[in-house]
């Protein structure tokens, strides 16, 4: 049965949008030319990417010396950073796994930026471990393959090999699942698409989907499979990640909260930059209407949330440092608190801890401005946590002789701006190739969600009358009567559209071809379209071999009455073929129009 959601909600699409209007937005930034913000956003970008690779060339041509590294803090700021982007990378995989599991529909319009984040913020953590290593071209020494040292091979003891395989699968499983949802939205560009060469890219991209519904079952059955993988990853990733410091002895590390801790910080500053890049978003690419308030809005209350819980974990870390009893433990948290990066600590608790519950006021979680402030405040926040986890453990050892103050050179400066210009630049251009909305996931909540039936439900109330050809009565769209259409349909599905007597709007289901689609409107402007308020709806099954299930299908082209299939040409039947699968041969649906005219004289 159609779901139905109360008018109070607010719309998750804005605008009197159609099937089609979705269609245009998502294509315009793919199809269109960049306006002046893109160029601007990308230019600042390139200039910051260019800086990095320039500072990444130095580095492996003098060696990492000329970082600010020195014996006591070894783990410094490529670490910082490295465990800073594989946290942002957390949000995409949960937007995406998570959220679907939960058939949250908010979802929709943000997931597949989300999951993009993925991909890229984690080839940009990937980048720090690769050039710490000082010689990365012998980086192969790391896989534990044999090689021409004989019994050399790496640990697998230690957390930071788990990070390896970790990571790796979960940029692998991210990836296969960022594509598969690609896959409707590229045959949308291939079907609109002008040029032979533009066609044939994003026929190849889009691997052949016809949009029939043996992809879509295929597409849902492979969705759930990959959530269901990707969840527990998730959990997994940041928790190994933490592994890193919590299964050493250094006082700060040493401490069992770490993984909790880090897969709630993780998805704090996930979100946080998903904002971030999703408020840019909707202006460089006019998606206004698509990434709402609403959605601006959920994704602060899980900032908030996980904002807490962070504050929660800060204030853990201390009660059990001063439980504990042990001085070098209570030492280590005073220090942070009071020492010489006390000003770090500070900020680290400003930004993640404070300003977060700002979110409690509705009006200022619904502001624009104030959630791209807030958003990039947690993220210079979440940086500053990795900073002071890793600097104030390690400066200050258990010998009083070994204490030493860390400073970034501009190299490590360099490189980590070149990082945030890489990700930004891979973004952008991702921006102007791919469709940045699931407009086929977008469009089947255009009936609940889109602000033009919010309306239309606002003005005539919870009990709007909808016409249903099997019961040939008006139903109500109450709980009676959604119970009286199921009794009486029994397994016919009553989930099709309403009004697709006016366009070809729930074909969708059937087919994703703009082409397709315009050749049912001739095909329905020629046979003679089904309006509910003056005609009656036929049943199409007194048809020789049309079932329930063909019926529905028929009702989704468009087609109601007898006098429309007494209309069908040949071509029509051609077209109905290709669109509905198991559509019957010449012979089972012999004579249709034939019959089609002699029932409608009754």
């Amino acid at each position: 049965m159609s779901h139905y959601e109360a008018p109070i909600r607010k719309p998750l699409v804005t605008g009197d949008k159609s099937y089609h209007d979705v269609t245009v937005d998502v294509a315009a930034p793919v199809e269109g030319r960049a306006n002046k913000t893109w160029w601007i956003v990308f230019s600042i970008a390139l200039v910051a990417f260019l800086w990095g690779v320039g500072s990444i060339i130095y580095t492996i041509s003098t060696g990492i010396g000329t970082w600010g590294l020195n014996k006591t803090v070894g783990w410094a700021w490529d670490i910082t950073n490295f465990v800073w982007w594989v946290g942002i990378g957390h949000a995409g995989t949960l937007i995406s796994a998570v959220l679907l599991l939960f058939r949250q529909k908010w979802r929709m319009a943000i997931n597949r930026s989300a999951e993009a984040m993925t991909i890229f913020s984690v080839m940009q953590a990937g980048l720090f471990p690769l050039i710490h290593m000082g010689r990365p071209w012998l980086a192969y020494w790391v896989l534990p393959i044999p090689n021409q040292f004989g019994s050399l091979w790496v640990n697998f003891n230690s957390p930071l090999l788990w990070d390896v395989f970790a990571i790796s699968t979960y940029l692998s499983v991210s990836l296969v699942f960022w594509w598969t949802g690609l896959l409707p939205d590229f045959a949308m560009i291939r079907d609109r698409a002008i040029t032979p060469f533009n066609k044939k890219i994003y026929g190849i991209l889009s691997f052949g989907w016809s949009g029939r519904a043996k992809d879509w079952q295929r597409f849902e059955e492979v969705s759930l499979v990959l959530a269901g993988l990707a969840t527990p990853l998730v959990l997994s990733v940041h928790t190994i990640v933490s592994f890193d410091f919590a299964t050493s002895v250094i006082p700060g590390w040493h401490t069992t909260i770490f993984p909790p801790y880090f897969v709630a910080g993780a998805v704090f500053s996930g979100f946080a930059m998903v904002n971030t890049l999703l408020i840019i978003m909707r202006k460089v690419s006019n998606l206004e209407d698509y990434i709402t308030i609403q959605h601006i809005e959920l994704m602060n209350i899980v900032i908030m949330i996980t904002g807490s819980i962070v504050g929660v974990a800060y204030i853990t870390e201390l009660v059990i440092a001063w439980y504990s009893g042990v001085e070098y433990e209570q030492y280590a948290f005073l220090n942070r608190a009071t020492g010489p990066y006390a000003w770090a600590y500070w900020a680290m608790m400003t930004c993640n801890v404070f300003s977060p519950q700002f979110m409690w006021f509705k009006r200022l979680r619904t502001s624009i401005m104030f959630s791209f402030f807030i958003s990039i405040v947690v993220n210079i926040g979440m940086w500053f946590e990795r900073f002071v986890i890793i600097v104030t453990s390690l400066h200050r050892d258990y010998l009083p002789s070994s204490w030493t103050m860390f400073s970034p050179t501009f190299v490590d400066i360099g490189i980590f701006i070149g990082t945030i210009g890489f990700f930004f630049v891979l973004f952008l251009l991702y921006a102007r190739s791919f469709p940045v909305i699931a407009q086929a996931e977008v469009k089947t909540i255009l009936k609940a969600s889109g602000e033009k039936y919010k309306k239309l439900r606002a003005e005539h109330g919870d009990d709007v009358k909808h016409y249903d050809p099997i019961v040939r009565e008006p139903v109500s769209n109450t709980e009676e009567g959604v119970h009286k259409r199921v009794q009486d349909s029994e397994d016919y599905d009553v989930t099709r559209d309403d009004d697709s007597h006016n366009e070809t709007v729930n074909v969708d289901g059937l087919v994703i071809s703009e082409v397709v689609r315009d050749r049912i409107d001739a095909m329905l402007d020629r046979i003679g379209t089904f309006n509910p308020e003056t005609q009656t709806a036929d049943d199409l099954r007194k048809l020789k071999a049309v079932g329930p299930f063909l019926a529905q299908r028929l009702h989704q082209v468009g087609i109601y009455t007898y006098v429309q299939v007494s209309n069908l040409t040949q071509d029509d039947f051609e077209l109905l073929d290709e669109v509905i699968e198991n559509f019957p041969n010449a012979a089972q649906r012999e004579d249709w129009v034939a019959q089609a005219g002699k029932l409608k004289n009754k």
